[in-house]
């Protein structure tokens, strides 16, 4: 019998079952399946080691030259598996994470016929639904899937991620809840204050204090319950520290609602009112920063520090790293995990200034690694992603 004659005689589900396995640990994989995935993983249209694969015509190239041809059952499921892997690593482009327009077209898209398939195979089932977690389905429920987990209004981007553990761990969070937050009453009610707050104090502050420069939030009011929930999420895991870094926009929100600093003395920042001597720094408003003790939900007493920020944007990211790791030297030297770091960039700035990409090559050194970083990208729509 011919070695290779398992691409005649696979069945779909245990095609779909071994794909399964070789995410999660390709060593476990026999070594011809192995070197197959592989290729179909990194797009090309012959697989590593002995085996070839052309997954547009189905038709597998031994390394002598002949061909054997793969059942049209088998052929589609691999187009299905291609649609699957189109859909994570291209789907964010697809998103609907703009609410002022239509995001600018991508292409190739996402249409099934790039893939192989038509709409006559819409009704078909297929077993690569299996490698998603939803079992041998429809190609209509399986593309239904795909879309409320990749192209609702959450984009997800993981695929250039080269350990299987990681991929596969992100997938199946991703397909717990089709990527989409359940909140309770009580949860969406704290969100719809946060928001409450963050938009009452900007709409005070434009209507008190017309033209003076306060760098608003406004259209990015999500920032306030988007940190409150890292705060109190992180607070229930362990964290007792946290050292904050962000440009202009929206720190005096941050500062009122999330760090607790008075509005009276933001207020009076504005009047140019005379300072208590221990409150004055000597700078602008929106460059100070600010240390607190914050109670959480769940009662644990949480200190609170952002650093002062002068105009150099993306330079306060090196800065909160090394604040971090101080902490964690002087107070949690057996588990930096105690402290975290969290650090708001401008759209354009994160995109534009080097010294972003030059703090996260520091990540892993040891005299510098602080054990992660949570990054949150605030985009106003009118720096270098506007065209997005």
């Amino acid at each position: 019998m011919d070695k290779y004659s398992f691409l005649n005689a696979a069945h779909t589900s245990f095609f779909a079952d071994m794909y399964n396995k070789y995410l999660s640990h390709p060593d476990s994989v026999e070594p011809s399946w192995r070197a197959f995935f592989q290729g179909f993983d990194f797009g090309m249209e012959s697989a590593l080691d002995e085996i070839g694969v052309d997954t547009a015509t189905g038709m597998a190239v031994l390394p002598t030259g002949q061909t054997v041809e793969m059942p049209e059952t088998l052929q589609k499921e691999f187009q299905v598996i291609r649609l699957i892997d189109g859909y994570r690593s291209r789907g964010h482009l697809f998103t609907k994470t703009n609410p002022v327009r239509e995001r600018r077209k991508y292409s190739p898209t996402l249409d099934i016929e790039n893939f192989g398939l038509t709409e006559s195979d819409l009704d078909t089932v297929f077993s690569a639904g299996e490698i998603i977690g939803i079992g041998s389905n429809t190609l209509k429920k399986i593309i239904g899937h795909l879309q409320n987990i990749y192209c609702d209004a959450i984009g997800v981007e993981y695929m250039y991620i080269r350990s299987p553990e990681r991929v596969k761990w992100i997938q199946d969070w991703l397909n717990k809840n089709d990527n989409h937050a359940n909140f309770d009453t009580s949860e969406k009610r704290h969100i719809l204050k946060k928001l409450n707050q963050a938009v009452s104090f900007e709409g005070f502050l434009h209507t008190k204090y017309v033209g003076q420069k306060r760098f608003s939030l406004e259209g990015n009011e999500s920032l306030i319950p988007a940190v409150d929930a890292i705060v109190e999420r992180a607070s229930t895991l362990g964290v007792k520290q946290f050292v904050m870094g962000m440009a202009h926009r929206g720190r005096l929100n941050v500062l009122t609602n999330i760090f607790g600093k008075a509005a009276k003395d933001i207020f009076s920042e504005f009047d140019g009112k005379d300072y208590e001597q221990e409150v004055f720094d000597g700078d602008v408003k929106y460059h100070l920063g600010w240390t607190s003790t914050r109670s959480s939900d769940n009662g644990n007493k949480i200190n609170m520090n952002i650093a002062p920020n002068p105009s150099h944007l993306e330079t306060v990211g090196a800065v909160v790293e090394g604040i971090t790791r101080a902490k964690q030297d002087a107070h949690f030297p057996d588990d930096f995990s105690k402290v975290l770091p969290i650090v708001v960039h401008g759209d354009a700035a994160i995109a534009g200034q080097g010294i972003a990409y030059e703090v996260v090559q520091m990540a892993n050194l040891d005299g510098y690694r602080t054990n992660g970083t949570i990054h949150i990208v605030v985009n106003n729509q009118i720096g270098f992603t506007t065209n997005y």
